[in-house]
């Protein structure tokens, strides 16, 4: 496999802080609210640990809907990260760019996370050229 380089963020990213609260919010019954600031969080600290190596890219397509992966969304990419079993990578396989699972054993394969679409069996690793590991999803609900 080929780890090749995108362009990396531009510049260190702008810091933008918003509070996060002490509270984790129940996804079941609903409990009295809390009303104090934990400390304030800035989205690319929590999702860029590598800046000068962190990408993003659209998603494109419903191969990867159980994996949480939408049309639209926005992936983080790190090519910082050295691809392993059962990464979701950004790869270029037969001149297309996609977005799969990797799985490197028994057999190399990108696959898929929808049973609509085939895995793809990689039978020489120097055709499979990995962009990057994707860290996040940044998924609108609305």
């Amino acid at each position: 496999m080929l780890v090749t380089d995108p362009q990396p963020c531009a510049k260190e990213p702008t810091k933008l802080r918003c509070p996060l609260f002490l509270e984790s919010v129940t996804a079941g019954f609903p409990s009295p609210a809390q009303d104090y600031v934990d400390r304030a969080l800035d989205l690319n600290e929590l999702c860029i640990d590598h800046p000068a190596a962190t990408y993003f890219v659209r998603a494109a397509g419903e191969s990867m809907l159980g994996a949480g992966i939408h049309p639209g969304d926005v992936l983080v990419v790190d090519r910082a990260i050295e691809a392993k079993h059962n990464d979701i990578v950004i790869a270029a396989w037969q001149g297309e760019l996609t977005v799969k699972r990797l799985e490197l054993r028994p057999n190399l394969r990108l696959v898929a996370e929808n049973d609509d679409f085939a895995p793809i069996a990689i039978p020489d690793p120097e055709m499979l050229e990995i962009f990057g590991v994707v860290t996040f999803v940044i998924h609108a609900l609305r």
